[in-house]
């Protein structure tokens, strides 16, 4: 959804009514991952996709008359091996699908709040979670925010543990809380790279980053390293401080991702200390395995168990036998993208 924010500001300037289709669960080789979004006007305009072509038609004559009744209705659909092919598939699947008018067309002050509250956390990079009732008739749902924050009708702690719960995994799904089933679908901030030391690397994966749409935080207390390296790319932030006097001051979550690379164990396990201790997605340390052995003794000695220290990713970055400091940011980012990509 959060991709179509300019069409649906758009639509709702215009009062321009319309559906929203999205895929609620998959089996197979399903066109479109879980969460896939389309919207179509009562002008039949479209935007989004939920099959690649497989399906849409009987989509739009289903979800075109939810605009004028304001139901929600769950639809369910085969993609056979034939239209498969047509997208780029070998086989075909099943694909279970939520039609309904969309949420700032509601009449019902509590759905209008959390459209308000969804679109501010949309245009401000603010992570939160949407559950939509599914069932067949008026819909109805819940916005959670990671603070705990919920928004909506009905609001219990069974639901704000479920929504925190998908925000943490990172994955859109149905959850069951009694008789009732939820879609739970997930809009998480933009990704965010803590890079500990400011060296040749850092410049690469800077780039990289950014060309990957991740925020970038380098810090470094060493003063050569950050007021001397030339970054090709900025990085959003450049920090001059050690770790542990700036880390607090970030969110440290499932969509952190953090890379140690300053070669200096007094910097490198300054950062650790903090790190292990969080919820961050990602922790990656540079050396060699020579030196990580040394540094998971070091970390042994300050206390940390053997499965907190398992979460560092060492040596570092995907194996692509990488020489030069260009390869070994572009091993490091493949590997934050594998991890980024997989539902934990």
């Amino acid at each position: 959804m959060k991709e179509f924010l300019p069409i649906i500001n758009d639509w709702i300037t215009q009062n321009k009514p319309f559906s929203i289709a999205t895929v609620i669960k998959t089996w197979g080789s399903s066109p479109r991952p879980i969460g896939s979004s389309m919207l179509v006007s009562q002008e039949m305009e479209m935007a989004g996709s939920v099959s690649g072509g497989c399906v849409e038609n009987a989509v739009i004559k289903s979800a075109l008359p939810l605009i004028e009744s304001g139901q929600g209705q769950r639809l369910a659909y085969g993609v056979a091996d034939e239209d498969a092919w047509e997208v780029g598939l070998s086989c075909g699947g099943k694909m279970q699908v939520y039609a309904e008018r969309f949420l700032a067309f509601d009449k019902r002050p509590a759905e209008q709040q959390i459209w308000l509250a969804l679109k501010e956390a949309l245009e401000n990079n603010k992570g939160c979670v949407l559950l939509t009732r599914l069932e067949d008739g008026e819909s109805q749902h819940i916005l959670v925010h990671p603070d705990r924050k919920a928004i909506g009708q009905q609001v219990t702690t069974e639901l704000i543990e479920a929504g925190l719960k998908a925000y943490g995994e990172r994955k859109n799904q149905v959850v069951e809380i009694g008789e009732t089933s939820y879609f739970v679908q997930v809009f998480p901030r933009k990704s965010q790279m803590l890079i500990i030391g400011a060296a040749h690397i850092t410049v690469d994966l800077v780039q990289l980053a950014k060309m990957y749409d991740f925020e970038t935080i380098v810090i470094d207390p060493r003063g050569i390293f950050t007021n001397k390296t030339q970054f090709s790319t900025p990085p959003d932030q450049l920090i001059q401080k050690y770790p542990s006097q700036v880390l607090h001051d970030y969110t440290l979550d499932a969509y952190t991702y953090a890379i140690v690379l300053s070669h200096d164990p007094k910097i490198d396990d300054n950062a650790l200390h903090i790190l292990l201790k969080s919820q961050v997605g990602y922790i990656g340390a540079l050396g060699s395995k020579k030196t990580h052995a040394k540094r998971v003794a070091r970390l042994a000695t300050a206390g940390f168990s053997e499965a907190a220290i398992a979460k560092i990713h060492a040596p570092i970055g995907v194996d692509i036998k990488a020489k030069s400091p260009k390869e070994i940011a572009l091993s490091i980012m493949g590997e934050i993208i594998r991890e980024k990509n997989v539902f934990k």
